[in-house]
């Protein structure tokens, strides 16, 4: 019985150069991956798609696609939380060190719930990032944007349809939309976050990361808030 061989990095480019010199179409390598997480559609969470994904090359070179750690409008608190999640699974080799590190990852979202909670994020760390695709009165409805980009113009900055605005959740739930957000350039000393709405960020981020092991942002905040520290937000 002949010896079981695994296709090597040479195999691998052989066979996109006779796919390409067959079909016409340019074909790469990339390089091998140790392991790769394709995560769902976000349409249809049954369905993983292409291009959102994040995986280790073998030489331990970190890839991602599509996910909330490369969006402009993700905030660099929770990019960081996502990127070190990430960084913690980085050092499995195979599929089964990588469901054993998962608990290493959980506990790093730990910590940065953990800053959250205890306010000691820097306010720039959490802005959040929109292009607004109206002028501002022409918004039906109170979206953050639009409601910073109100808050703007009212304090005399010209504020048109395609620009960028930067914004601060302040509190999420107030019946007045104006206090539900703060435009960057509005914040001051006593301007403070929102912390249950951060935290839903932080744990929206992580849960899809980590959706195709079973974990969902309720979950994984049960696990984080209540594991240790019964009703910390209360």
């Amino acid at each position: 019985m002949a010896e079981k061989r695994w296709a090597s990095t040479k195999d691998f480019i052989d066979i996109s150069r006779t796919i390409a010199d067959q079909t016409g179409i340019p074909i790469s390598f990339e390089g091998k991956y140790r392991w790769i997480v394709f995560l769902p559609s976000i349409t249809n969470r049954a369905i993983p798609v292409l291009n959102r994904y994040y995986g280790v090359f073998e030489d331990g070179e970190v890839k991602i696609g599509e996910i909330e750690a490369r969006k402009r409008d993700t905030p660099k608190f929770i990019r960081r939380a996502q990127l070190d999640m990430i960084d913690a699974l980085a050092q499995a080799r195979n599929s089964k060190e990588f469901l054993e590190r998962i608990p290493r990852a959980i506990n790093v979202l730990k910590k940065y719930a953990l800053a959250l909670v205890e306010r000691k994020v820097p306010l720039e760390q959490l802005l959040i990032t929109k292009q607004i695709s109206f002028d501002p009165s022409e918004y039906m409805h109170d979206v953050y944007q639009a409601i910073a980009a109100k808050q703007l113009l009212a304090a005399g900055v010209d504020i048109s349809a395609g620009q960028v605005i930067r914004y601060l959740i302040t509190d999420a739930e107030n019946r007045r939309a104006n206090r539900r957000v703060r435009a960057a350039e509005l914040i001051d000393r006593n301007t403070n976050y929102d912390v249950k709405k951060y935290l839903e960020l932080l744990f929206g981020a992580a849960a899809n990361m980590l959706s195709p092991f079973g974990y969902t942002a309720e979950n994984i905040r049960d696990f984080v808030l209540y594991g240790e520290k019964q009703a910390i937000l209360d």
